[in-house]
């Protein structure tokens, strides 16, 4: 049963994809995340698609091209270069305030 007990949260591997998003939903609010989190399905289509695992940041521009792709986290992060390529992707007037 994997887990991470320092955040309280432990979750059995999903046999189902309502698992699967349950064990999400359990994520978001124990860890208190504030992104969207979207789940993959049972095939693991999106892992392999962009070799996601263990950790990978990605910025998706408007046209559906990657225009960020990390190295393997969550020591391979490199924020200010994640936040340089957003402000090219994201409109001035859709930024945050």
């Amino acid at each position: 049963m994997p887990g991470n007990l320092k955040d309280h949260v432990l979750v059995a591997s999903a046999r189902t994809f309502d698992d699967r998003e349950s064990a999400a939903n359990t994520c978001v609010v124990k860890l208190g995340l504030h992104i969207p989190a979207l789940v993959d399905d049972m095939s693991d289509s999106a892992e392999r698609a962009y070799t996601a695992w263990p950790d990978r940041l990605y910025v998706i521009d408007q046209d559906g091209r990657i225009a960020y792709k990390s190295k393997a986290g969550p020591f391979g992060f490199d924020p200010a270069a994640m936040v340089k390529v957003l402000q090219s992707v994201v409109p001035s007037d859709h930024r945050a305030s």
